[in-house]
């Protein structure tokens, strides 16, 4: 047994304060709004609580894949984004889900989407994190990316007032695979995809270093229970569990898990309050965000959603025993965190989402916008690791 693990103590009143905040949170939400918003809450709460066990990061697994040729985190994504795709595509095929409709995260396929994913991509190695590990080291007490999380959001407003420009620009329109060939075809395509990019890793793994980095881990006895409640939890189990979580959202949202969406509506309300007219703004005018900025935020699922996962962070951290906020960042970090935050937010806002909403939902919806993102952004993060020396970052993040 690893003796790291045996050591654990957790942080009894980390854990209780996270404990009251979900569950005040989910008996409060439920009264304003019905059960199933705050089921949504506590969706969140696990989603925060699997990221945080599993340190599951999209920037961290594609930098040590960039820089070193290790791909456990890539190949981990590939499967969970396998185990998505297999419940996804018949299901959004079918509209509906335990009788209720839903729908893909599917969205037009153009200019808008290779610009934006590439200025997240390098958000992400400036900012130390992405959506997801943006929130989730949040509420693990990363004070550096509080720092992430404000420019994010501004970024995020910003963008939502140039995005009428970008979404004007050249595009292939929405583009689902499985309406194009058919959804027994788009799931074999789909899955030979990521067959290759696994593959691909590995052999280029195996080339560099003779082996591979441990990706799956098979825990037994009694240190089953207590990984999965105290961590660290192997890459494979949060894999599974986002997949899983992911699927639980789109029963219970009609959609698949979003983040982004919120941030630009956190930014419209708080510029709202500054005396900014954003409803007169084109992209507040549209349907969806006209409904989504007149309400409050407690209103929307994606921003409940994303609440959630910071109290579910939060509660894993003190299950772990490692919430420890620290307010030491170097200034050079601070201003790194800064521009990574802002070109996270504005990159989402152009390209549909990030790397959950565009990425995970999107490739799992079997959406060809979802697929373009990942390229643009594995693009931009190949020149954020270039360009990051600049401003010599003291910590590289989790996310």
């Amino acid at each position: 047994m690893n003796p790291e693990i045996k050591a654990v103590h957790a942080d009894t009143r980390v854990v209780a304060a996270a404990l009251a905040l979900l569950a005040v949170g989910g008996v409060a939400l439920a009264q304003a709004y019905g059960a199933r918003h705050a089921a949504l809450f506590l969706t969140g709460g696990g989603l925060g609580v699997a990221l945080y066990h599993a340190l599951f990061g999209f920037t961290s697994a594609w930098r040590a894949f960039l820089t070193e040729g290790r791909g456990a985190g890539l190949r981990a994504q590939m499967v969970m984004l396998a185990l998505a795709t297999i419940i996804f595509l018949p299901v959004i095929a079918g509209g509906t889900l335990f009788g209720r409709p839903v729908g893909g995260a599917i969205a037009p396929a153009g200019v808008s989407v290779l610009v934006g994913a590439f200025l997240f991509g390098i958000g992400m190695q400036f900012g130390g994190g992405c959506a997801s590990g943006t929130l989730f080291t949040v509420g693990g007490g990363s004070v550096r990316m509080v720092v992430t999380l404000a420019a994010f959001i501004a970024g995020s407003l910003i963008g939502t007032l140039h995005a009428p420009f970008w979404y004007a620009l050249p595009s292939l329109g929405s583009v689902s695979i499985t309406a194009s060939f058919g959804t027994g075809p788009a799931l074999v395509l789909q899955l030979c995809a990521f067959a290759a990019i696994w593959w691909a890793s590995a052999l280029f793994e195996r080339r560099r270093f003779g082996s591979l980095a441990a990706g799956i881990e098979f825990p037994t006895g009694a240190e089953i229970a207590r990984r999965a409640l105290r961590g660290p939890w192997p890459l494979v189990w949060g894999a599974v569990a986002l997949a899983l979580l992911n699927v639980l959202t789109l029963a219970l949202a009609g959609h698949p898990w979003s983040i982004t969406f919120a941030f630009g509506l956190w930014g419209a309300k708080i510029a709202a309050l500054g005396g900014i007219d954003v409803a007169a703004w084109e992209f507040w005018t549209w349907p969806a965000p006209a409904r989504a900025l007149g309400r409050s935020v407690f209103a929307d699922v994606t921003s409940v959603m994303n609440f959630g996962i910071i109290g579910g962070a939060l509660l894993a951290a003190g299950l772990a025993g490692k919430f420890r906020p620290s307010l030491s960042i170097p200034p050079r970090a601070l201003v790194a965190e800064i521009l990574g935050g802002l070109l996270l937010g504005y990159g989402a806002r152009l390209a549909f989402g990030c790397n959950i909403g565009a990425f995970f939902s999107g490739v799992a919806s079997g959406s060809l916008h979802g697929w373009l993102w990942f390229a643009a952004a594995l693009a931009g993060n190949y020149a954020g690791l270039r360009l990051r020396p600049l401003f010599a970052p003291a910590s590289a993040g989790k996310g």
